[in-house]
């Protein structure tokens, strides 16, 4: 039932990506171009992903187990570090320069071309670096 249950959360993350325009990157890039023809309609659909995440935190926050029954596990961390700073700016660097972020990335696998995939073999490499980086003590 799990299984069953991430993949229909799966599915309908990947459809809100697809519906709210955040698999595009040429929307993506004109809403992060405010300085040209800046497109703010990603906005509404962040403000929206916000809010639901919110209280949907909030609500788990007051929990100890899930609707499964699965242990509530929520991030501990409540500060922000140097590996936070630089983990985002690498992310904002990423997604300015290629109009994608992971989530949108890996929904796009099917229908976004050649591009999408060098992404996601560029995001995987990256991801693979910073295991062994914090594995070598490097992070």
């Amino acid at each position: 039932m799990v299984i069953v249950m991430a993949w229909l959360a799966g599915v309908v993350f990947g459809l809100g990506l697809i519906v709210g325009g955040m698999t595009n990157p040429a929307k993506v890039l004109a809403f992060l171009d405010i300085s040209g023809d800046w497109d703010p309609s990603l906005a509404f659909v962040m403000m929206g992903a916000i809010a639901v995440g919110f209280f949907a935190f909030k609500a788990a926050a007051k929990q100890s187990r899930s609707l499964l029954g699965l242990p509530m596990q929520l991030p501990a961390m409540k500060q922000v570090d140097r590996k936070l700073v630089i983990g985002a700016l690498l992310f904002g660097a990423g997604w300015g320069l290629a109009g994608f972020c992971p989530g949108p990335a890996v929904a796009s696998l099917l229908v976004g071309g050649s591009a999408v995939w060098i992404f996601v073999a560029s995001m995987l490499v990256g991801m693979a670096l910073h295991t062994l980086a914090v594995r070598r003590g490097w992070l």
